[in-house]
């Protein structure tokens, strides 16, 4: 993994990436097949797979798409399906837990604009819940991208790993973190930056903020530490024992509901191995609504702003 930070967006969007990853991966293994819920155009794949042979339209029907990907799976081929994040998680949960996950058939689900990337789709569409409904898969691998590279990095290797794989992603650019083609370890966090009063412990778009955040935090003599957490289960539970013995204060920072997600695994960690003061930034317990994602950032508390402050009360509780 090699740090490519500058604080400027990438170049690249997550729907121009994805399907010319996706397109390769089809190109290189016969047996990978995509799927999709009439949204193509959306993920930017109707170019390219209109008229693939193995990039399959199943229409305004989710459940029915996942119940597919795993039938396929059952006969050795390695399914990638995509819809929005409500969708892909709410509306086929039951067809991804028992075709999928009890049946032990592999497949790799995309979730795109999740949290407040769903911007003027509105509170329908808004999915701050599914983390944790794939969190309560057995055996589940749930990925919250924070950058285009690890994107095309975790979807070239989820086809090839058991299990329920749950992707979410947003559709347009952000924050460029990584180097294009670096390598990462699915499971474990990445250490961003070293620090000594905190660690910030983030995941999506919220680790190109909290890596700002704690830039900023410098002015005023905190020195913290950033991982991005971009596996959420299964959870690096060593890297955040180890920060939160040194710091011996954690915030967590996520563009989800607090209950179930990055926040949850994390306190799970902390409360099993080493107790320690945790804040978080996230979405309190409550449902989304219309707007564009600045407007929804400020809304929910998901700012660079509501990090230091998080920071700074964590650390007068140490």
């Amino acid at each position: 993994m090699k740090l490519a930070y500058t604080g400027e967006n990438d170049k690249r969007t997550f729907k121009e990436a994805a399907p010319a990853v996706i397109s390769d991966m089809c190109e290189k293994d016969k047996s990978v097949v995509y799927l999709d819920a009439d949204l193509m155009s959306c993920i930017g794949t109707y170019k390219w797979g209109k008229d693939y042979e193995r990039a399959v339209n199943c229409g305004i029907a989710e459940a029915n798409m996942v119940g597919v990907a795993c039938g396929m799976a059952a006969v050795g081929m390695k399914p990638i399906v995509h819809s929005f994040g409500c969708f892909s998680s709410r509306r086929c949960f039951d067809q991804a837990f028992l075709s999928g996950g009890y049946a032990k058939n592999p497949v790799t689900i995309l979730g795109s604009d999740p949290g407040v990337c769903a911007g003027f789709n509105g509170g329908t569409h808004m999915p701050f819940e599914d983390m944790a409904l794939y969190r309560a898969v057995p055996e589940a691998t749930v990925i919250d991208v924070s950058d285009v590279a690890l994107f095309e990095y975790v979807l070239r290797a989820s086809v090839d790993m058991p299990g329920v794989k749950y992707i979410r992603t947003p559709r347009k650019n952000c924050v460029k973190l990584y180097e294009d083609g670096s390598d990462f370890k699915i499971g474990k966090g990445n250490l961003l930056a070293e620090g000594t009063d905190c660690v910030i412990i983030a995941s999506g778009i919220m680790t190109a903020k909290a890596l700002s955040a704690a830039a900023k935090l410098k002015d005023d003599g905190i020195s913290a530490a950033v991982i991005d957490m971009f596996t959420i289960k299964p959870i690096d539970a060593e890297l955040i024992e180890t920060w939160a013995k040194k710091t011996g204060a954690v915030v967590t920072c996520e563009n989800h509901n607090r209950i179930g997600g990055l926040t949850s695994a994390v306190s799970e960690v902390l409360a099993a191995r080493c107790p320690t003061p945790l804040e978080y930034v996230a979405v309190e317990d409550v449902f989304g609504e219309v707007g564009p994602q600045d407007y929804l950032e400020q809304v929910f508390g998901l700012t660079e702003e509501h990090i230091i402050q998080q920071v700074k009360k964590v650390i007068a509780r140490k």
